[in-house]
């Protein structure tokens, strides 16, 4: 029997090890200093939520957040690497090693900080229910008989997900990217969705010709860039990175770039 036990156990320690083996582009740096000796920084996007992450017209990776990240890789001295995940991506891209930095619109929550590590924000933005121009909604309320459309996993998601369960009525109907549900807005889908507070700029007109707006604001919040947990010298080198970044202008020049509108007044912690 223990001779089972012993042979299993091998088994499955190789069958760990394998699986280990196969995962792709693992990044394993655990310093600033593993990043620059390796020659690169390996960085996790959202190419399907502009403005902050989206493919230019050569299908080449642009938006705040990829400007943020080479320019991040500017400061290191070395190019930078992405890897394109969605929303639900994010954490266990962490968790799995394969990047070293998460810059993603990746909101500052509570929850999401019990698994990764946060640096102080970079950015902020609202987040918003948005519909139809002829679509008369105040409040949850009005969202009663409706199909509410949000991206899996976003901040947005969390909040009207809590606000379905305290209203019976409202039908939460879940994408896995942005661009998904902006198609979902448009084609007449779904009633109203969930996004950021520059989101109806990228709908285009509903088959109905009808335009879109926000209608009220869900919550602010506050974007950082995430790190493995417990990785205090790579999390603290870009705490003092942005804190450059923050006041020599930088980042709110490339809010008014892409967002068409100056960053909000950012914490600190």
């Amino acid at each position: 029997m223990r001779t089972f036990l012993r042979g299993a156990g091998a088994l499955l320690a190789g069958i760990v090890l394998a699986i280990a083996a196969l995962l792709p582009s693992i990044a394993s740096a655990q310093s600033v200093e593993d990043i620059i000796a390796r020659g690169k920084l390996v960085v996790a996007i959202d190419t399907t939520t502009p403005p902050y992450g989206f493919l230019d017209a050569n299908l080449k990776p642009t938006g705040f957040d990829v400007e943020v990240a080479n320019k991040m890789g500017e400061a290191l001295g070395v190019p930078v690497e992405f890897v394109t995940v969605t929303s639900p991506g994010r954490i266990p891209a962490l968790l799995t090693k394969q990047v070293d930095a998460v810059i993603s619109i990746f909101s500052i929550t509570p929850a999401r900080a019990i698994q990764i590590d946060y640096s102080i924000p970079y950015a902020g933005q609202s987040a918003v229910v948005i519909a139809p121009k002829s679509t008369s909604i105040k409040g949850v309320a009005d969202l009663v008989g409706k199909k509410v459309g949000l991206t899996r996993g976003t901040g947005e998601d969390g909040l009207l997900t809590k606000a379905a369960e305290a209203n019976p009525g409202i039908e939460i109907l879940r994408f896995d990217d942005y661009s998904s549900l902006l198609q979902a807005m448009v084609s007449g889908q779904i009633d109203a969705m969930g996004g950021g507070d520059y989101g109806e700029i990228y709908l285009k007109k509903a088959q109905n010709g009808d335009a879109f707006e926000q209608k009220y604001v869900l919550k602010t919040f506050y974007f950082g860039i995430g790190v493995a947990k417990g990785n205090d010298n790579l999390r603290q080198w870009i705490n003092t990175w942005l804190f450059t970044m923050k006041t020599d202008g930088t980042l709110d020049a490339l809010s008014m770039k892409y967002r068409n509108q100056p960053l909000p007044v950012l914490p600190v912690f």
